[in-house]
């Protein structure tokens, strides 16, 4: 049964190189969300970028805000002692370098990169 939807992509994708109409489509069996080929005019443009960059800056802010208090707020607010406190902050540091292994898992196997970034930059704002 794959073979089928192979050989019909790969039909169709002739049959639009066929109508002269190579110039208007990307060529490299790409798709949008309804299994239509996609138009070149509507790939390859910048409108994530922005949203993109905006969150990755956030992101690291956050992130070096927190690091570089985090130490002196367990110690004396939370009154931990040294090693207890050490010992969250590289758990925290480990969590933090980790867990973009589950988006990218999830990026390439099931959602797409910019449904994925969309989808945690929510849960992250909320």
């Amino acid at each position: 049964m794959g073979s089928t939807v192979e050989d019909e992509r790969s039909r169709l994708e002739v049959g639009l190189l066929q109508d002269g109409d190579d110039k208007l489509y990307t060529g490299d069996g790409s798709v949008d969300l309804h299994g239509n080929p996609v138009l070149k005019s509507n790939t390859g443009k910048w409108r994530a970028c922005p949203f993109i960059l905006s969150t990755e800056c956030c992101e690291r802010l956050a992130y070096y805000g927190i690091a570089t208090n985090l130490v002196s707020y367990l110690t004396h607010k939370l009154h931990e002692g040294n090693v207890a406190a050490a010992r969250n902050v590289t758990t925290w540091q480990g969590t933090c370098y980790l867990t973009p292994l589950i988006g990218a898992v999830l990026a390439d196997a099931y959602w797409g990169r910019y449904w994925t970034i969309a989808t945690f930059s929510t849960i992250y704002f909320i």
